[in-house]
């Protein structure tokens, strides 16, 4: 298997940086176009999935609390969860530190220097006893979690809060066939819009919904067969939403298979979308994302391969890179997974 760079247009491939950190590492990566490391951070904390930059060129990363302080709550939780979130200035120092052992997946530092975060909560049991579809065990339903949304300050202070069994409704939020019934949402992402504006996934009912925090309702959702299992999605500056679709349970039917989609805000319909043939040719079923870069083109992570790769608009790779990091999974298996990447213009790296 190749790795590392394995394709580069140099005409067409965008020519910024690309930051990516290995899933079940603890190393964060910057590279450039030719797949150079152009800077590395050892962490010290196996990955809580991934980190960014911030404004400031320092890295805010989240990472895995050496204990789990909530135990095996259900099957998935020891791979995804988080606890620790740092800010790490380029030569590792920890400037700022929050940890809950609730959070998982994403967070994202706020205005105020605190930030915003995705945490685990159990679902009333009368109320998930009501959620409708998920896999059904002669055993009876197990306990089931959902996702809230949490703020604290710069000093730690919680200041807001939101809990999506409030607002979800289990008639019409429905499980699909093959999903377990341990997890009502199961939330990957967490966006900041604008002062009052938060936009979350929740892949396990396929929905991305828009959330306003001074009022709690959700003002905006998009669900199947649009978003299907979704990753990462973001807010586009023409207002629409751009989104990795993992596609591993099609409702209306079909071989798996992932797609990256564009979605118009106001008809909530695909306005582009980057696929293969067949469908299983571009496939991870779980992790994954995308980015519009500067130039036009799409930056897609296929996060179960570590393939990152560049479409132009016209949906030709311009652009591929394999990661070269394979770290052990929670099975002892050596992977090479990539939760997502993010793109990065050399003015946003001063340091650099």
């Amino acid at each position: 298997m190749r790795t590392g760079l394995t394709a580069c247009d140099p005409d067409l491939a965008w020519s910024g940086y690309t930051l990516f950190s290995p899933k079940f590492g603890s190393t964060v990566h910057i590279i450039d176009k030719q797949g150079i490391e152009l800077h590395r951070w050892e962490t010290g904390l196996v990955g809580g999935e991934y980190g960014y930059l911030q404004p400031n060129g320092n890295l805010f990363y989240m990472g895995k609390d050496p204990k789990d302080h909530l135990g095996r709550i259900f099957p998935p939780w020891a791979i995804v969860r988080g606890g620790i979130m740092q800010e790490l200035e380029p030569d590792g120092k920890i400037v700022w530190e929050y940890r809950d052992p609730a959070q998982h997946h994403d967070a994202r530092r706020t205005s105020n220097g605190g930030v915003v975060y995705l945490a685990i909560e159990r679902v009333p049991k009368d109320l998930a006893q009501r959620v409708k579809g998920g896999v059904r065990t002669q055993a009876g339903d197990p306990e089931m979690w959902s996702d809230a949304i949490i703020e604290v300050d710069s000093s730690g202070n919680r200041i807001w809060e939101w809990h999506t069994h409030q607002h979800l409704d289990p008639d019409v939020d429905v499980l699909p066939s093959n999903q377990g019934r341990f997890e009502w949402t199961h939330s990957n992402t967490l966006v900041i819009l604008d002062d009052d504006h938060l936009m979350i996934s929740c892949r396990a009912i396929s929905q991305v919904l828009i959330i306003q925090k001074s009022t709690g309702e959700i003002v905006w959702r998009v669900g199947a067969p649009t978003v299907l299992q979704q990753h990462d999605p973001t807010e586009l500056p023409n207002g629409n939403i751009l989104v990795f679709n993992n596609g591993i349970f099609k409702p209306q039917g079909g071989l798996p298979g992932s797609s990256v989609a564009e979605i118009e805000r106001q008809t909530k319909e695909i306005v582009w979308e980057y696929s293969d043939r067949p469908a299983y040719n571009f496939f991870s079923p779980i992790i994954s994302g995308a980015r519009r870069l500067p130039n036009g083109n799409t930056l897609i992570t296929e996060g179960v391969f570590g393939r990152l790769f560049q479409v132009t608009p016209e949906k030709d790779v311009v652009w591929e890179y394999v990661s070269p990091h394979f770290v052990a999974n929670h099975q002892g298996v050596e992977m090479n997974e990539v939760f997502r990447a993010i793109p990065y213009e050399p003015r946003e790296i001063p340091w650099l």
